[in-house]
């Protein structure tokens, strides 16, 4: 890594983007690229491949020798298979050949991937199929081609399609509501998301020494350590040495594959940071998001650190999210949530906010359901993470505004000027005027909404692709009334008035840990669901189901799939870590704690020998050989519960949630009493004293 960077002379310099592609394509297929972009018709063969041409001597002078068609099964990671660019000749030599054919289209085993009952194990056909929207980039030696991946029957298996379906739905309801509004210019509105990315670094030596962190990616023991984040002197701290080191290399990675990576800083818990970048088009910023995982796990093991994106690697202390800020913009760069400065575009601002509260209040159940997990389980309520009900905070200034619309009266803006709320008269709403709620699960913040609840290491695919079917939804409502109205501004009036006074219970500013809220949630009809296991039977209800097939994000088929892989991959994830708690107490903790106990009692007997009280030993190791007994009597009944999991996934994760996980948070009690008896000296593995503060 070069000590002085250059940044706008690299970055982007290993991505094949819009400025190499005019550099390196004729006029006419650049223009036929542009054309396809615009509207989605196939590249003629002829077109695909001069531009495989062009992407193929681009990246060997980059020092490429294979390419992989890039893809996001349902995994929640990325997968590749990589093909060099080597055709053998009739002389015994080889010349570089890529085509069209196989830059637009490509094959792929799809028998070992999830695909939660869409394709048999025995079968195994699938296919990739270029995503002309998305850049290839050279990393690692490779031709990157970023691709859609689908089955032999050509159903979605990865997360991209159904996100590439739901941008197209939500620009084509806006674009009606823009219309409406008079504006003929805007040809496509585009979905800007940026995911800021919080994440754990330790170090790797000690990392290789804890068996749970290296199967789960997280401490399933592990005692407070005495100091955590109470004095909050971590948060926004001056940067380790080591992990400035990091943090640099990171960035100057992310630049030259074109991820704008904005912001570095050390977050609340101990070894905690977060980067955020500039915000990007939807689909641009999930690929980016899925580089930036993927490169801060290389790129910490450079630095002999290991990057933890679980949800909670750490008790006590805060849990990593992922902050999804998501807007609607135009193809001219107008942001559709910024409220304007004149009266109709106060009644368009207002009509795209209502649109936004009605469809989250409507399928909060689904949203919910986008960012379940085992991980999420133990993150969501606590420790500045946002609680599992879900609500929207405006803030107190457009809070007025919404109140006076629902109630028809005067609304008095922060100059006291007082306004009849209606068409032609609707207030300058100011842009933020008001404080951030840290405890809610959606909260808007100027120009965008921030959902809260996405979990670090998630794809912002499934979360997004909820936000912008339940917004076009919405509008696609919206626009049916108007657009058979006889009184366009009575009618306007009348749907933001009805949608936010049906709406307003989803409509929250104050503090979500509060008992009172729950209790209030209630009594308002918000749903509350804490756990995985009790929020995925809303995933498939049929009002959810009618949704996504309604407007072709998923068939019936696919998104059942993917109700049967989330509970699949949560029930899977429980077992490895309930089989990993056995084999660490049974091996590790218990013959510490009876090794550190024996040697107590030969202690009491040596000095009972010499006449010398040994109240302070007799104690101890009474304390712990009582508690050994409870978490081996614990530990194994947990060996027998792991062998009585049903076989359904739902009733797996009804009997994980309510059998399991209790059990496996009172071995974790047992153990980590043990932990704070025993000498350091005997104990089997780094304590958090030890990874928090290394």
């Amino acid at each position: 890594m070069s000590e002085h960077i250059n940044i706008p002379e690299i970055f982007g310099t290993d991505v094949f983007n819009d400025a190499t592609m005019q550099q390196r394509l004729s006029a006419e297929v650049y223009s036929a690229w542009r054309q396809c972009i615009r509207t989605g018709s196939p590249l003629a063969l002829e077109v695909a491949n001069e531009i495989a041409e062009a992407m193929k001597l681009w990246a060997i002078e980059k020092g490429a020798t294979h390419y992989t068609h890039w893809f996001q099964p349902m995994t929640g990671i990325t997968a590749e298979k990589h093909d060099s660019f080597i055709s053998p000749t009739e002389d015994g030599k080889v010349i570089m050949e890529f085509n069209g054919k196989a830059l637009v289209r490509g094959e792929s085993d799809a028998s070992s991937f999830p695909s939660g009952g869409l394709r048999a194990t025995f079968e195994a056909r699938g296919y990739t199929a270029w995503d002309p929207t998305a850049f290839a980039f050279v990393k690692d030696g490779s031709l990157y081609i970023p691709t859609c991946f689908f089955s032999y029957t050509g159903d979605s298996l990865d997360k991209k399609t159904p996100l590439l379906r739901s941008l197209d739905l939500i620009s084509r309801e806006a674009l009606r509501i823009l219309r409406l509004f008079g504006d003929q210019q805007t040809q496509r509105v585009q979905v800007s998301v940026g995911a800021e990315q919080e994440y754990f670094l330790i170090p790797k030596a000690l990392y290789a020494q804890r068996e749970d962190l290296r199967l789960t990616g997280r401490t399933l023991f592990g005692a407070v350590a005495p100091k955590g984040q109470e004095l909050g002197d971590h948060y926004y701290g001056a940067i380790r040495t080591r992990v400035s080191a990091f943090m640099k290399d990171l960035d100057e990675q992310l630049w030259r594959l074109g991820v704008t990576a904005k912001t570095k800083h050390n977050e609340g818990a101990p070894c905690q940071h977060e980067l955020a970048p500039v915000y990007s088009m939807a689909s641009n910023a999930c690929d980016g998001n899925q580089l930036t995982m993927e490169i801060m796990k290389k790129c910490a093991a450079k630095h002999n650190l290991v990057c933890l994106l679980h949800e909670k690697p750490f008790a006590g202390v805060n849990g990593s999210g992922k902050h999804n800020n998501w807007s609607l913009c135009t193809d001219s760069g107008k942001n559709l949530f910024s409220p304007g400065r004149t009266p109709r575009q106060n009644a368009q601002f207002l009509l795209f906010l209502a649109a936004f509260i009605q469809g989250v209040d409507e399928y909060q159940d689904f949203l919910r359901c986008t960012v379940a997990s085992a991980g999420n389980d133990h993150r969501l309520g606590a420790n500045e993470a946002p609680p599992a009900i879900i609500s929207i905070f405006l803030g107190d200034e457009l809070t007025a505004v919404v109140d006076s619309i629902i109630r028809g009266a005067n609304y008095t803006d922060p100059e006291k000027s007082v306004l009849r709320i209606g068409v032609d008269v609707l207030p300058p709403i100011p842009k933020d005027t008001t404080d951030r709620n840290r405890t809610s699960p959606i909260a808007f913040t100027g120009n965008k909404f921030e959902f809260r609840m996405v979990g670090s290491s998630q794809s912002i695919a499934g979360p997004n692709i909820a936000l912008n079917t339940i917004m076009a939804d919405a509008l696609a409502q919206f626009a049916d009334a108007l657009e058979n109205a006889e009184d366009f501004d009575a009618t306007l009036q009348q749907i933001i008035c009805d949608a936010l006074t049906n709406h307003q219970r989803i409509i929250f500013n104050g503090d979500g840990y509060s008992e009172e809220w729950k209790q209030e949630a209630a009594a308002r009809g918000l749903s509350n669901l804490p756990s995985t296991a009790k929020a995925m039977p809303r995933y498939i209800s049929q009002k959810n189901i009618d949704l996504v097939t309604r407007h072709g994000v998923f068939t019936e088929t696919e998104f059942r799939a993917r109700y049967n892989i989330h509970l699949a991959n949560y029930r899977k994830i429980i077992n490895i870590e309930g089989r990993t708690m056995v084999d660490m107490t049974l091996h590790q903790i218990l013959p510490a704690a009876l090794s550190y106990s024996s040697d107590l009692a030969e202690a009491v007997e040596r000095k009972r020998k010499a006449n010398i009280l040994a109240s302070t030993e007799m104690n101890l190791a009474q304390r712990l050989s009582e508690r050994c007994d409870d978490l081996y009597q614990n530990c194994e009944k947990l060996h027998e519960v792991l062998k009585a999991v049903p076989k359904d996934n739902q009733e797996a994760a009804n009997y994980h949630d309510t059998v399991t996980v209790p059990l496996m948070q009172q071995i974790r009690k047992d153990a980590d009493f043990l932990e704070k008896l025993t000498a350091k000296s005997y104990w089997p593995y780094p304590t958090y004293s030890d990874l928090l503060y290394y």
